[in-house]
């Protein structure tokens, strides 16, 4: 959500406008692109250290640090109203579900048919808030090319599918719970005590898993630059990201993530695409770039067509 400048009046709106960076005049499809660059170089890392410290376990240092260092940059306060308080705890909750149930089905099967099985979630979200026949017909194209583009060959197994189905439920959850807190809580302050939420969440997980792995300190510093690449940079970009753009708008620009993470899976663990993978790569670049087009007009008028936009995401 965007902040109102327009009543400057407000000490709070005064206080959150001094603390706007260089990030704020990133265009929003930029800002994406590179959190979604950044989580999967993180999510290829990570799989490489499953044999040392399991999925549980890289789940609690990706959150955990990534906590710590959002606190420390945000030190948000901890007076939250009972609204906002629950906000904050049920979407720590989704980005602990959502991270534990992708890592524990990345270790089942090729980091791609999780992956686009968890995109099943966003792109739900993106179907519910369609307005217009137009973003009806992307999405459908999205969805299409994401699954072209997940299909590995082969059965993934049923617990796997069922761990990857449970990514995509929590994923849902996380695109408005992640708007409503980036409109009730200025700037990353909401992030940061929803990171934490999370990090308390899986912990049992991963002491249960792999508690031994918290006492190496090689694993540790992995950890913390797993964090920083699959929580920090991401979960930021997506959060500012959302300030300014629609629910159905982030879920369509979210779809690119299985693009994403062919290429990077290309470059750092030389994974060829296969015809299908490519095409299905081309539909949801496509797919992406049409919703981008049809919506640019609406994103250079905000004032009230923002609040409208912004109570009925609110309101979902």
């Amino acid at each position: 959500m965007s902040i109102h400048l327009n009543t400057s009046t407000s000490p709070m709106v005064l206080a959150t406008a001094a603390r706007r960076t260089p990030v704020d005049a990133v265009p929003a499809p930029l800002l994406m692109l590179i959190g979604m660059v950044s989580t999967q170089l993180g999510a290829a890392f990570a799989k490489h250290l499953f044999g040392t410290a399991g999925p549980a376990a890289m789940t609690v240092m990706r959150l955990g640090f990534a906590a710590v260092v959002l606190l420390a940059w945000w030190r948000p306060s901890l007076r939250l109203d009972r609204r906002t308080a629950l906000a904050v705890g049920a979407f720590g909750v989704a980005i602990a579900g959502m991270n534990l149930c992708f890592y524990l089905a990345m270790a089942r099967m090729p980091v791609g048919v999780a992956l686009t099985v968890g995109m099943a979630g966003p792109l739900a979200v993106a179907a519910l808030s369609s307005r217009g026949a137009k973003d009806g017909l992307w999405i459908v194209l999205a969805a299409s090319g994401i699954a072209l583009l997940g299909w590995r060959g082969g059965a993934a197994g049923l617990t796997g599918l069922l761990i990857a189905l449970g990514c995509a439920m929590c994923w849902a959850a996380y695109v408005p719970l992640s708007a409503r807190v980036g409109a009730m809580v200025p700037g990353g302050g909401g992030l940061a005590l929803a990171m934490a939420v999370g990090a308390l969440c899986s912990l049992p997980a991963g002491l249960a898993e792999g508690a031994y792995a918290f006492a190496r300190p090689e694993v540790l510093a992995f950890g913390f630059g797993v964090a920083m690449l699959s929580s920090l940079v991401p979960y930021t970009c997506e959060m500012e990201t959302l300030r300014r753009v629609s629910a159905l708008i982030f879920g369509v620009l979210l779809s690119l993530e299985p693009a994403i993470g062919a290429v990077v899976a290309l470059i750092v663990l030389h994974e060829i695409l296969t015809p299908a993978q490519v095409l299905g790569l081309a539909a949801v670049v496509t797919a992406s770039i049409g919703v981008i087009a049809s919506t640019r007009p609406a994103r250079q008028q905000p004032s009230c067509t923002e609040e409208t936009k912004h109570e009925g995401i609110q309101q979902q």
